[in-house]
């Protein structure tokens, strides 16, 4: 278990940055329920062939600023 967050709220901006850094992920690999961040931190990893680390990392980073429009 990863100690590891996401809110509600935050998903949808955090998930459009997603779409557009990694056009080749499918609304079913960005499929996320608040609490399951577990199962989305290693479908990530496994689809962008990636160790959940970086996965963490790289959405950290994004979360950071979400009103930015970089990636």
């Amino acid at each position: 278990m990863y100690n590891f967050k996401i809110r509600a709220n935050e998903w949808p901006i955090l998930k459009l940055k997603l779409q557009r850094k990694y056009n080749h992920l499918t609304d079913a690999d960005l499929e996320f329920q608040e609490g399951q961040e577990d199962d989305l931190l290693r479908r990530l990893a496994k689809r962008l062939n990636r160790n959940i680390d970086y996965v963490i990392f790289t959405l950290s980073k994004e979360m950071v600023d979400l009103d930015s429009n970089q990636l």
